[in-house]
């Protein structure tokens, strides 16, 4: 390997200055245990006096008892006061964390124009900081603010900055390109000319408002910078932070550093995803190594290929990074297609078998009405199993009825749903805040006395789509929902001119997809049981 890179986390207080991020203090602690078994070196929590919901993070992480370095963040005292004086940090020594970073700035210009202070002022206040935090025994990380801009203006001073920190006794001097605006090819040169004036370990942090905040990250670590700084999912403000999500596989899996264990890196893409479920951010499919499309393949002839060698058309095995490839299938597929898609459900098909061909035409066939199953896989699922007759009807709609009033300026909706289970009517009725909500509660109501498990599934994601805008409000609409039960995702489509029934057929293929999964689960654990697999 070629060396040890530590992971410094900042998704609880970086990613959270992210458009539409907002954890609260639960959400704080629920992320901070996932990180820490992913294995990152240090989780930036916040700044412990800043608001109440990061006063109470700080009281209630000490519980976790955590293997990462639990970092507060601030900055460096304000201008012309005592250090003593300063209360931000003096509520980072009384939080008790073992680690602080404190941004200060290195470009004159914001010395100037930001602090309105003096050149020599500014480097006083990194200089006090840092030997503050030292007198009580905390590691201290520097965060030298947009050093790079400061950099290409004067670099002197911008040096300067790093050794009045280092001098104090700052055991990280990070290198920050605040703006984005740096090139990889900017930040190497200049990161190795830090690295032959300053004998001290250099930390990385960039921000991606060029696209390059990855590129830039991984220059600076050819260059001989040790800490990465960035955020899960790349959250941020503006166009977002460093995304870990891609430096440390990058890192790990193509340039052989070492960031985390390698069965920790097996947890990377459920941890991006719980990450976003927890902050209400959609995951883009396509993001690099963690998106549900990274490893998915929907030409005839790339999975043809796949089929033959993964390699083919994959740069890494997706298992490293704990996702899975995927075959899509759409009116675009070859046999090779469903082919692979069925021999991964275990169904015994082949090129020459008339009902692979009658299942081709009958998918492409709904792709003409309006379905779209490359982003549907469970309702695809549920396709090719009925075709081969491995599913059961686990429950059949008689009749649902909605109502939608509006009261005291309020909108309710109610789902009244009238369903057979095994020979038994159910009928059961329950309120939402909206139609499709009221259907999904009023469903799950009627089931889960036959079948618990389905209160773990949570509808994490709705999409509408008009398919014939031409028609106005007569058009066709396809409906995409997405469902979770935080160890597995999946997506269901829906077609009707009417999007309450286009609805119902979405969340229907959800939950039945969610109920396969426990019967192939209580199937396995009988065939172990059979085999005297199982451990009593």
């Amino acid at each position: 390997m070629a060396g040890g890179i530590y992971v410094f986390d900042t998704t609880l207080r970086d990613g959270t200055q992210g458009e539409g991020i907002s954890l609260s203090a639960d959400d704080k602690i629920k992320i901070a245990r996932k990180l820490d078994k992913l294995g990152v070196h240090y989780i930036e929590g916040g700044n412990p006096g800043s608001n109440n919901k990061d006063i109470e993070f700080f009281k209630r992480v000490k519980e976790l008892k955590l293997n990462a370095k639990l970092t507060a963040f601030g900055s460096t005292r304000r201008k012309n006061i005592a250090v003593e004086q300063d209360g931000n940090l003096q509520r980072i020594v009384e939080s008790g964390v073992p680690a602080a970073t404190l941004v200060g700035k290195a470009w004159d210009f914001h010395v100037h124009t930001a602090l309105q202070t003096t050149l020599e002022e500014n480097l006083s206040m990194i200089y006090d900081s840092f030997a503050y935090l030292k007198q009580y025994g905390m590691e201290a990380i520097y965060d030298a603010e947009h050093f790079f801009d400061g950099f290409k203006n004067n670099p002197d001073y911008a040096l300067a900055a790093l050794r009045k920190a280092h001098e104090a006794g700052a055991d990280w001097l990070v290198l920050c390109d605040t703006n984005g605006g740096t090139l990889p090819n900017e930040i190497r040169d200049i990161v190795a000319r830090v690295r032959n004036e300053l004998n001290a370990p250099i930390g990385i942090h960039t921000h991606n408002d060029c696209e390059l905040a990855v590129a830039n990250t991984l220059a600076a670590v050819q260059a001989g910078a040790t800490q990465i700084q960035g955020t899960i999912n790349g959250y941020g403000e503006r166009c977002g932070n460093a995304n870990l999500c891609s430096i440390i596989p990058n890192l790990q899996l193509k340039m052989q550093y070492h960031c985390i264990a390698d069965e920790q890196m097996q947890q990377l893409t459920s941890v991006a995803r719980y990450v976003s479920e927890i902050a209400n951010a959609h995951m883009p499919v396509g993001q690099p190594f963690v998106g549900s499309a990274a490893f998915a393949h929907k030409g005839g002839i790339h999975v043809s290929a796949v089929m033959k060698d993964s390699k083919t058309y994959e740069h890494i095995a997706p298992e490293l990074v704990g996702n899975k490839q995927r075959v899509l299938v759409s009116e675009l597929a070859g046999q090779s297609n469903i082919i692979s898609k069925a021999q991964e459900m275990g169904l015994d098909v082949n090129a020459n078998n008339e009902h692979t061909k009658s299942i081709i035409d009958k998918i492409k066939d709904l792709e003409h009405q309006g379905y779209q199953f490359e982003g549907a896989d469970a309702s695809l699922e549920l396709l090719l199993r009925e075709a081969f007759g491995q599913t059961k009807e686990i429950f059949r709609l008689e009749s649902f009825k909605m109502l939608v009033e509006k009261s005291a300026g309020q909108m309710m909706s109610e789902a009244i749903v009238k369903v057979n289970v095994d020979g038994q009517t159910v009928y059961t009725a329950a309120e939402g805040n909206g139609p499709v909500n009221a259907l999904d509660n009023a469903l799950r109501k009627a089931l889960v006395q036959f079948y618990p498990d389905i209160m773990g599934v949570v509808l994490s994601d709705y999409k509408v789509r008009v398919i014939d805008e031409k028609d106005a409000t007569a058009a066709k609409v396809r409906v995409m929902i997405e469902s979770t039960d935080f160890d597995n995702t999946w997506s269901t489509v829906g077609v009707s001119d009417n999007i309450i029934e286009a609805s119902w057929e979405a969340l229907v293929d959800s939950i039945r997809y969610a109920l396969l999964g426990s019967e192939k689960q209580e199937s396995e654990q009988a065939t172990r049981g059979q085999l005297g697999l199982v451990n009593h």
